[in-house]
């Protein structure tokens, strides 16, 4: 690749770099504790340069969100496509362990880890809160009591907590999901 080629990349993947940068920063040092400025140091960046795409670091936290939303919603419709039966069910749990690898996990641990800064982002609960019960409600099945209803809510959440870095847990990523699924698996009427 010569240099104008790379010159080209570089700045037509500046919005998708200035995303990984600030989740990275968010993860490892807290969303509140990451400045724009720290972001665009981290990329070599001017900060009118960094301010051109994203004015806020909530805009950088709610368009890595309505990222992750695509791949959820294309998820979850199909999950709906077809009856919700166990099978179906287990699959959907299958989907949803590899969809929380690499950057949507990386993601979904800065909303939990951040849970009380993002808590003020009506923008970015209103993504999140959409999904804990989507993500439920698409695989519930039709005759779900009580019972039924929290176990799928329950194996969803396990899933989620267990896929996506939470070292605190012990044990390798790997490790980490294959438990998660067999929980869920467990947990799923």
């Amino acid at each position: 690749m010569d240099a104008m080629a790379a010159q080209t990349r570089r700045r037509g993947d500046t919005r998708g770099d200035i995303q990984r940068t600030a989740l990275r920063l968010f993860n490892t040092q807290g969303y509140d504790k990451t400045s724009l400025r720290e972001i665009a140091e981290d990329l070599g960046l001017t900060k009118a340069a960094l301010y051109y795409h994203f004015p806020t670091k909530d805009d950088i936290l709610e368009s890595l969100l309505r990222d992750v939303a695509a791949s959820l919603d294309e998820l979850i419709v199909w999950a709906r496509s077809e009856p919700s039966t166990r099978e179906r069910r287990l699959e959907f749990l299958e989907r949803l362990g590899a969809a929380t690898r690499g950057g949507t996990g990386d993601l979904m641990r800065c909303v939990q880890q951040n849970e009380l800064a993002i808590a003020g982002m009506p923008g970015a609960m209103s993504i999140v809160r959409r999904y804990k019960k989507e993500l439920a409600d698409a695989i519930l099945p039709p005759d779900a009591d009580v019972e039924g209803r929290l176990r799928v809510r329950l194996a969803v959440m396990a899933v989620l907590v267990g896929g996506h870095g939470s070292a605190d847990l012990g044990g390798t990523d790997d490790e980490r999901h294959d438990a998660a699924l067999r929980i869920a698996a467990e947990v799923m009427p």
